[in-house]
């Protein structure tokens, strides 16, 4: 680990006066201090930009005459009710704020708790909304394990295209398809086309399936013309978020040739209402995945020394599934998966290098999914599609006894996650929940 990424912000001897932070476990510990777009439940129009710590959420914005300079002019800027205008700034902003909140929140801090009491908000009485207004959305496909096993089904003897150990393949996907974990989802309706079928039909999707991914946010945007250094790519990383984008299979199998993924995305993805800071992501950077021997060098605008030593991310992500049955008996969710992010073949940095090496620029609120995120192993596929084999092999719910191949009217799908590392305080990533519901009775319905 690069030391220079580490600073008081991460000591773990610290500790909160806002005692829940402290717990064992504790997702939001004072070295955490993740972003959320929150309102007093039934304030929706009042709402803002809060940090949470332990069990609560501290309006930032009414922080602000308790601070001065970068670090007050970014605290202002969470007044609004996204977090767009305080990620504009730049992480120098946001990493002021970040240390006097530390300092404001700490144990050590007495004289202006009161004050800073008033600006707390249990997150049991509040609702979080969509953090960012997102201006642009490009999906990646930066695991090769999900790569290798989606690539299988189709392509039994040549798994993986030529092109995919050259480039971090993407698509642009819809902005306005983004959606906070818990907003209705509903099942698509597209064109479908069995093998045996001598022409599609236009019917809800069948075989409608969840991708465990992570979502990188851009802060500082960069410059048209002025593709980014795959050294200097952090730099506009605001921050990441658990990320599930919601696939329909059987549209995406017939309308993906030549062009790729269309309405088989476009329809939602959801994220996790929490936003983790790069800065407070620094304990958990780690090497990159090793590659294959044989595997071609990245080509060098992809290629930097310390993003391959310090590149990857080690988070551990779980999906859970609990069927409406599940629910309805108060059984608690099954665990489908558990993988983690450390084994992408592509680091965030050479995504956001390859992203704008046409010239192209990143703006301010864009968001950048990772792809979905498989392990090696049979217990860390992060889809439907390959842990039952394209629906071949079925899946079963031990509680009901229940079988899947892919998702049912009233499944709620969950990814969790956290990020450990010895020496340090562990930080959870809060949840990005989806339920999904019938397809309207016909499109326009």
């Amino acid at each position: 680990m690069n030391p220079s990424l580490i600073n008081a912000t991460h000591d773990p001897a610290l500790r909160s006066w806002v005692a829940s932070a402290n717990l064992p476990g504790a997702d939001f510990p004072i070295q955490n201090l993740p972003f959320a777009v929150f309102s007093v439940r039934g304030c929706a129009a009042a709402a803002r930009c809060g940090v949470g710590i332990g069990d609560q959420i501290l309006d930032v914005a009414a922080c602000a005459p308790l601070l001065s300079g970068l670090a007050a002019e970014a605290a202002l800027a969470c007044a609004a009710a996204t977090l767009n205008a305080l990620m504009a700034l730049g992480n120098a902003a946001a990493s002021a704020l970040r240390a006097e909140l530390s300092r404001l929140l700490s144990a050590g801090q007495t004289a202006q708790r009161e004050l800073l009491a008033q600006a707390l908000h249990p997150l049991a009485g509040v609702d979080l909304h969509l953090p960012v207004k997102v201006g642009g959305y490009t999906d990646f496909f930066a695991s090769v394990h999900h790569a290798t096993n989606a690539g299988r089904l189709f392509r039994p003897d040549a798994p993986l295209l030529p092109n995919y150990k050259y480039v971090p393949v993407a698509y642009s996907g819809r902005a306005n398809s983004v959606r906070v974990g818990g907003a209705p989802l509903q099942r698509p309706w597209g064109q479908l086309k069995a093998a045996d079928q001598a022409a599609p039909e236009f019917a809800p999707a069948r075989r409608l399936d969840y991708e465990v991914e992570l979502g990188i946010y851009i802060g500082a945007a960069s410059q048209t013309g002025r593709p980014l250094a795959v050294a200097d790519a952090w730099d506009h990383v605001f921050g990441v978020s658990l990320l599930n984008d919601w696939s329909a299979r059987d549209i995406q199998a017939w309308e993906y040739q030549p062009l790729g993924p269309f309405l088989a995305k476009s329809f939602a993805t959801s994220v996790a209402p929490w936003v983790i800071t790069a800065e407070a992501l620094a304990p958990f950077r780690q090497a990159m995945a090793a590659r294959d021997a044989g595997d071609p060098a990245p080509l060098p605008h992809l290629f930097d020394a310390a993003d391959q030593a310090l590149g990857g991310l080690s988070v551990d992500i779980e999906a859970q599934l609990r069927s409406a049955r599940m629910r309805a008996q108060d059984l608690p969710a099954q665990r489908l998966s558990r993988s983690n992010a450390a084994t992408l073949y592509w680091s965030f940095a050479q995504m956001l290098a390859h992203h704008t090496s046409n010239g192209s620029a990143l703006d301010t609120g864009d968001l950048l999914g990772s792809g979905t995120i498989s392990g090696a192993t049979a217990d860390a596929l992060g889809s439907l599609l390959e842990l039952t084999r394209g629906g071949a092999e079925p899946l079963t719910l031990a509680a009901t006894q229940e079988q899947r191949t892919f998702l049912h009217d009233g499944d709620e799908v969950s990814l969790r996650a956290r990020s450990e590392r010895a020496g340090f305080v562990g930080i959870g990533w809060g949840h990005c929940t989806g339920t999904l519901g019938a397809a309207t009775a016909t499109p326009l319905g």
